[in-house]
């Protein structure tokens, strides 16, 4: 309510002012209007600048005085060249409205650029930078891998977190279910672990997109905004990047890439846990998590036994490996009880 009162008292100020000095030699009433309008558009820029990031807001200062630096030399110049008269007052009216406009919308879009994470592209050109850019997800952050795959050195760019992502991090870690405030949790360390080691760029952005309210939705808008990709886990949000032509690195798919391929005709041991869906079948897992699915081996529940694969089927969420019991597993020389 205060700054209310403030802002109608400017929108005052500045039109009693107008109509008692009668600036241009104008009516009153006409020079009181134009006064108001002054006000209001004081008010519409003031409103403006809030509106900014405190970085945008220093660039846009710093590229305005650079902008009416510039054009006070370029002034210098019309004045020994030209006469003075009406021609060279609006000549210099001209350029120094042109320099401070573009020094402010040149000096506001680059603002981020004084973040001290991003000083390092300054001098290596702005665009090979952006295309760098990975946009991580609450997901990605939670599973943790993306911690061990930027320390080793496989993930280069700047690792680009959005304040709503922070915000959806935060509300999982504040939950009232255990298991989802445990994630939360775990998600926030993730970060604070990347930031903490200095071979990894991690910068925090406020970039928003209100007219949006899908979380999914705004990192694509992040990353087309960034020129980036979008790291995920999210099955379906690879789907629907892809519908919108973002990039995406999937680390499911890194590390169903980086796991070991059985051969057909392969011997293996796989300990059979439980019965499969079809008749006879017995299924076990190998030790990072693969399914494999054995068939005649339904009696082998509680066995480590000896198979040889016949097939392998690969899948976007995942691997699964069919086999057959070997024949000296099924004649039980190869094969160990599991002791209870």
């Amino acid at each position: 309510m205060d700054i209310v009162l403030i802002r109608l008292l400017i929108v005052a100020l500045m039109a009693g002012v107008s109509y008692f000095l009668h600036p241009f030699e104008l009516p009153g009433w006409l020079s009181a209007l134009i006064g108001a309008g002054a006000g209001g558009a004081i008010i519409a820029f003031e409103l403006r600048v809030r509106a900014l990031s405190l970085h945008r807001l220093i660039g846009a200062v710093f590229g305005s005085a650079l902008g009416i630096f510039s054009a006070a030399l370029f002034c210098m110049v019309l004045r020994s060249a030209l006469p003075s008269g009406s021609v060279l007052s609006a000549l210099q009216i001209f350029v120094l409205s042109l320099m401070s406009y573009v020094g402010l919308l040149v000096g506001a879009s680059k603002g981020d650029l004084l973040q001290p994470t991003a000083l390092d592209g300054v001098f290596a050109g702005e665009r090979p930078t952006r295309r760098g850019v990975k946009v991580l997800d609450t997901s990605v952050i939670i599973d943790g891998r993306i911690a061990d795959i930027a320390e080793a050195g496989f993930v280069d760019g700047m690792m680009v977190i959005p304040e709503f992502v922070l915000r959806e991090l935060q509300t999982v870690a504040d939950s009232a279910d255990g298991s989802k405030r445990q994630r939360g949790r775990r998600g926030l360390d993730m970060l604070q672990r990347m930031q903490s080691n200095p071979a990894i760029r991690v910068q925090i952005v406020p970039d928003d997109f209100p007219s949006i309210r899908e979380v999914d939705l705004k990192l694509l808008e992040l990353a087309k905004k960034w020129e980036g990709k979008v790291v995920t886990n999210d099955f379906n949000l690879n789907k629907v990047a892809h519908l919108h032509h973002v990039e995406v690195l999937n680390i499911n798919d890194l590390a169903n890439a980086l796991k070991p391929v059985a051969l057909p005709g392969e011997k293996m041991n796989v300990l059979i846990l439980k019965e499969g869906k079809e008749f006879n079948q017995g299924v076990g897992y190998l030790d990072d998590g693969t399914m494999v699915v054995v068939d005649h081996a339904r009696k082998m529940i509680g066995r480590a036994i000896e198979i040889s694969v016949t097939s392998v089927l690969q899948t976007a969420s995942g691997k699964m490996i069919f086999g057959k019991l070997d024949e000296a597993g099924r004649n039980g020389t190869s094969s160990m009880e599991i002791a209870p």
